[in-house]
């Protein structure tokens, strides 16, 4: 991961990788990949993204309970959706971020377990943070 188009451990511009030429990202016409962000689930809410325009300095924090962070982008918008001020959304015009566990775990043992028996409660934290940082 280090050093690929699917590291964010450093501030980098979603849309200057959303279509690269790395064949996971063609293969699906954008992310829509799930990130380790620990190995089991937290009794507390823990921070797993935080997002930030650098323009007008708009900054959102996702904290879950959650072990994982399911990144899409937005691969099949087509422009037949129209958003404010008239703006048709393309293919990687939007990002949507969920906190959930592995998606393969029922078929990897080693992932842990997304079982939820009769009479059991899923329950899964989700905290969002707004503020602003300063302009750059």
């Amino acid at each position: 991961m280090a050093g690929t188009v699917f590291d964010f451990r450093k501030p980098t511009a979603i849309g200057a990788r959303v279509r690269d030429a790395d064949p996971q990202i063609l293969f699906g016409k954008g992310y829509d990949h799930n990130w380790v962000v620990a190995k089991t689930l937290s009794p507390t809410p823990r921070l797993l993204v935080r997002v930030e325009d650098p323009v007008s300095g708009r900054v959102m924090e996702m904290l879950s309970n959650q072990p994982g962070i399911q990144f899409y982008s937005g691969n099949f918008l087509d422009a037949t959706t129209v958003g404010k001020g008239g703006k048709l959304y393309r293919q990687g015009d939007a990002i949507v971020l969920e906190p959930q566990t592995f998606p393969n775990t029922v078929n990897q043992p080693s992932f842990g377990s997304a079982r939820l028996d009769p009479g059991q409660t899923y329950h899964n934290v989700i905290v969002l943070r707004f503020s602003t940082a300063p302009k750059r």
